[in-house]
């Protein structure tokens, strides 16, 4: 009894401490100079790189119990990572309205089928935007499912008629503030926003995102509306700086956008009706972009919106491409997302194909590698190949 490991008793899946790699004759990818090095030779230990080789004559001798992999000239990349993700709208419906019905405990048995396949794609990292709990966030840590790392909102924060109430205009049953629809929870007024986002904190978010305009699920919004006030927004902001974190907002117009920063809100995400002048705001303040085309061409293709909410889908998937081009003219660090929901999460990768058609490679690269690591302030870990990182 004096050598059975204890945690291994109590929690029986938990992972096993990551043995040591060496990999040989690698091509490394690096995002940092957008260049393709050959014949290295990286060494990881405990799940993060001790040394990296690029001597062509180096040949590694491996300790006992050390595993040796020959990679025989195939890429290495850093993981990737998807800023967007929606990992609690699971599969299962042919349609957006059928999601209303679903309950926490079906989406939350379906998750591990959604998490699984992100990471056999490549996508080693994913920022939930809304909707992920820590219960699945520590089910990943610790190895009872498999799927990439979770950075999470928890529920994100909206407002009564905002995009996060999903509510048709006919339903007059009571929205009572904290409520959760969906992926989002309803707070409105200052002292209530300041309230749910310190709950959201406690409950395990890693950052708060807000609903700071109209969108394309939501049928009793217009796009571009502006939803929480100024003071609303502040609150929030205020509360996610207290707890060492930032605020992201969903907002696609100019408006909106401006608004949210003025208020000091760190992120934006979607930003397709994005002009030169907002663009040049968030340059200078450091606001990162998470642009999300797939989803707007994946739900036209799949018929997956209701009639109204795929009419406001059709406006910003036409401006979506323009607004990457502008505000990568702009100097904005722009990052990888794809808000892929329900049946459509499959298409995650075919955002590189769509933001191909107005960015190089390497800029595409960089989104989802670099860029991303930064917005969820994990640049010394994530998205690029050096000593220390994961």
């Amino acid at each position: 009894m004096a050598n059975i490991d204890m945690s291994k008793i109590i929690k029986p899946w938990k992972l096993d401490a990551h043995p040591t790699y060496t990999f040989i004759n690698a091509k490394l990818i690096d995002p940092v100079k957008e260049q393709v090095v050959e014949n290295v030779t990286i060494k990881t230990s405990g799940g993060k790189i001790v040394s990296i080789d690029t001597t062509e004559s180096a040949t590694p001798t491996p300790a006992d119990g050390d595993i040796t992999i020959d990679l025989k000239g195939k890429h290495v990349c850093p993981g990737l990572i998807d800023c967007h993700v929606h990992i609690a709208v699971v599969p299962g419906e042919a349609s957006l309205s059928s999601y209303r019905d679903m309950t926490e405990k079906i989406s939350l048995i379906r998750q591990p089928w959604v998490l699984k396949p992100m990471l056999d794609r490549g996508f080693t990292s994913v920022r939930d935007c809304g909707g992920a709990s820590l219960a699945m966030k520590e089910a990943v840590e610790e190895g009872v499912c498999l799927g990439p790392r979770l950075f999470i909102a928890g529920y994100a924060l909206s407002q009564t008629g905002g995009h996060g109430d999903m509510r048709s205009s006919h339903d007059q049953s009571p929205c009572s503030c904290g409520a959760v629809s969906e992926i989002s929870r309803i707070v409105d007024g200052t002292s209530e926003c300041f309230r749910v986002a310190r709950d959201e904190l406690r409950q395990g978010a890693d950052f708060i995102k807000i609903m700071g305009g109209g969108g394309i699920a939501s049928a009793t919004d217009k796009v571009e509306n502006l939803q929480f006030s100024d003071e609303e927004i502040k609150a929030i902001v205020t509360a996610a700086k207290n707890n060492g974190t930032y605020v992201t907002s969903h907002s696609y117009t100019p408006q909106a956008i401006q608004q949210a920063i003025r208020q000091g809100v760190r992120g934006i995400e979607h930003g397709n009706l994005l002009d030169a002048e907002t663009a040049k705001l968030m340059a200078e303040t450091g606001t990162f972009l998470t642009p999300t085309l797939i989803t707007h061409v994946m739900s036209k293709q799949l018929n997956f919106l209701p009639p109204v909410s795929a009419a406001k889908n059709e406006d910003v998937l036409k401006r979506g491409l323009e607004a990457i081009k502008i505000a990568g003219d702009a100097g904005v660090t722009v990052c990888f997302g794809t808000d892929l929901l329900g049946p459509l999460h499959f298409a995650q990768s075919k955002e590189f194909s769509v933001r191909s058609q107005v960015q190089t490679s390497g800029q595409i690269l960089r989104s989802a590698t670099v860029n991303a690591a930064k917005l969820l302030m994990k640049e010394d870990e994530l998205g690029h190949y050096a000593v220390g990182s994961l």
